[in-house]
């Protein structure tokens, strides 16, 4: 009972949700039987790991015995755990095949992009391409579906491109973790041209391998504007999905220019760009 204990009590420090995923699924319980515990209804245990931090639960909790494990790995711990800190599914009709995973895909979901909307200048872009008049920021010539966002970059009269390269493992998401689940990674990009000049908008997305090549890549035909159009914002998006083991990194290309190679910034404004690794319930 005091060897048990004690490894309930262990406290680790992880900075990856996915290790504590990966090793869940390879540690077994320390013990396959609980007759040397005391007897808890099932229905507290899980109330009681429900108020423990996650990875307390995984990396401990269900290394006691064979019952904690079985409380640990099931189905409506995590699917309560879900429903009470908001993480909910876009389409009821879609249910998880892992409750567990979705809710640590939810936890550790952010936008793996450094500033998207230009808040902070250029900063976290490496520029490819700087044509014309270079790259600028500028406040917004038309509102953006989301209020919040209140920059853009701006392209000018000759090819403009920027780029960004994500480290998954760098950001907590082991390889382990990416080649056995393969979770979904969703890319958006959002795009605008000025109402009075024609202007092009490209985007490339590559899923790369460690020597930083391409496992796969999204990369759809160039968009092309009129002069004289209605300057809306519209939305690029895409979802990697079933790409196989070996990804370790994302580069995010994009940029334009304008088509009546005018002096200034009269090319194509992008912001809010966004990669996201997602469980596949929510894409």
């Amino acid at each position: 009972m005091k060897r048990k204990a004690k490894a309930m009590g262990t406290t680790q420090s992880h900075d990856s949700a996915s290790s504590w995923i990966t090793s869940a699924a390879t540690q077994p319980p320390t013990s396959s039987s609980n007759e040397d515990l005391f007897p808890v209804p099932l229905e507290i245990l899980e109330e009681i790991f429900l108020n423990l931090p996650p990875d307390q639960v995984i990396r401990s909790c269900r290394l006691v015995c064979q019952q904690w494990k079985e409380v640990a790995d099931s189905e409506s711990l995590w699917r309560e755990r879900c429903r009470r800190e908001g993480y909910r599914l876009r389409d009821a009709s879609r249910i998880p095949k892992d409750w567990r995973l979705f809710y640590f895909l939810c936890k550790k979901r952010r936008n793996l992009l450094k500033n998207p909307r230009g808040e902070h200048k250029m900063k976290g872009w490496q520029i490819l391409e700087n044509g014309g008049d270079k790259w600028k920021i500028e406040g917004l010539m038309v509102p953006h579906p989301d209020e919040t966002v209140q920059k853009n970059f701006v392209t000018s009269y000759v090819m403009c491109r920027k780029a960004q390269l994500i480290d998954l493992e760098k950001e907590g998401y082991n390889p382990s973790f990416m080649d056995h689940f393969q979770p979904d990674i969703k890319i958006s990009d959002w795009y605008a041209p000025r109402w009075d000049c024609g202007s092009e908008y490209d985007i490339c997305v590559e899923l790369l391998n460690q020597r930083k090549r391409p496992i796969q890549t999204f990369a759809p035909k160039t968009v092309l504007f009129e002069q004289w159009n209605d300057q809306k914002w519209n939305q690029m998006t895409h979802v990697f999905q079933n790409y196989g083991p070996g990804v370790r990194y994302i580069r995010f290309t994009h940029g334009g220019k304008d088509t009546q190679f005018w002096a200034g910034w009269f090319g194509i404004r992008v912001t809010d760009s966004c990669v996201e690794i997602c469980p596949a319930a929510d894409t």
